[in-house]
């Protein structure tokens, strides 16, 4: 009989195993699929947890308030400019520079640079006191006169405010009525009264002016002096009177007493008045 080999029976099939899942790494990514999980990289090499975002813009620096003015101080300021430098030198930028503010800020309080003049005149004819005035017209017309101009004299710069036009201290302005008043008490019509007030400023303007300038070229170290030095001997045809006096000039001149000259005036504009 042929030797058969007995057929072995198939091995039996078994289920597959499920892969166990990696414990969870709580600082590192997920791991490859179907691998092991990487190793934690060194604490220098690994990536952040966010990534990192863009500077922020940077803040805009908030301005300051503006410094708070009062109409008192610019005033203040203003009147020292003109005391010190004169008109000229007066102007609202000027003055908002040295309060510390805008000059539109200076409009919140003034209207503009006239207003602010008329404002530094204020105040400054109450400051020297009235004088005693006498009854007589001629007499107080005098007296008011000569205040004027000895109150304007101690004010260089209220001179050269009022060279302006229009501009002037409210609180003058009894001088002006005085004149005014006095010259109708001695018959003079409203018109000749005005007339006269205005001869009688242009006076005491006029001196106070010529004064100043001469005051300032005085103090310039290489000035010249013209007049009367351009005199000459060949001069007397034409100036004889001028030349024979330029000698004298200055000892005559620095004698010039203005309220004997205001005095003249005065009687010389009452007398019209009543003549006419």
């Amino acid at each position: 009989m042929s030797h058969v080999e007995a057929e072995k029976p198939a091995p039996r099939a078994t289920k597959p195993t499920a892969a166990k899942p990696a414990a969870a790494n709580p600082t590192a990514g997920n791991p490859p699929a179907g691998g092991r999980p990487a190793a934690n990289p060194p604490a220098g090499n690994r990536p952040a947890a966010h990534p990192p975002t863009a500077n922020p813009p940077a803040e805009k620096k908030k301005r300051g308030r503006p410094s708070r003015i009062d109409l008192d101080t610019l005033v203040s300021v203003a009147r020292r400019i003109l005391q010190e430098e004169g008109v000229a030198a007066l102007s609202m930028r000027r003055v908002a520079k040295e309060v510390g503010a805008t000059p539109m800020a200076l409009y919140h309080h003034v209207r503009d640079k006239d207003e602010l003049l008329m404002l530094t005149l204020a105040g400054t004819a109450d400051s020297v006191p009235r004088p005693e005035l006498p009854d007589d017209p001629r007499d107080r017309m005098l007296a008011v006169a000569v205040h004027m101009h000895g109150t304007l004299a101690r004010m260089p710069w209220v001179v050269e405010v009022l060279s302006l036009g229009d501009l002037t201290d409210k609180g003058a302005l009894w001088m002006v009525e005085e004149i005014i008043d006095c010259c109708l008490a001695r018959g003079l019509t409203p018109a000749r009264a005005v007339a006269a007030y205005r001869t009688i400023w242009h006076c005491v303007y006029g001196d106070l002016v010529f004064r100043q300038s001469m005051a300032r070229r005085a103090e310039e170290p290489d000035r010249v002096r013209h007049f009367p030095d351009m005199l000459t001997d060949a001069d007397a045809g034409e100036l004889p009177h001028m030349t024979a006096l330029a000698g004298r000039w200055l000892e005559l001149t620095a004698a010039y007493d203005m309220s004997v000259q205001l005095g003249a005036v005065i009687d010389g504009l009452l007398g019209a008045g009543e003549r006419g």
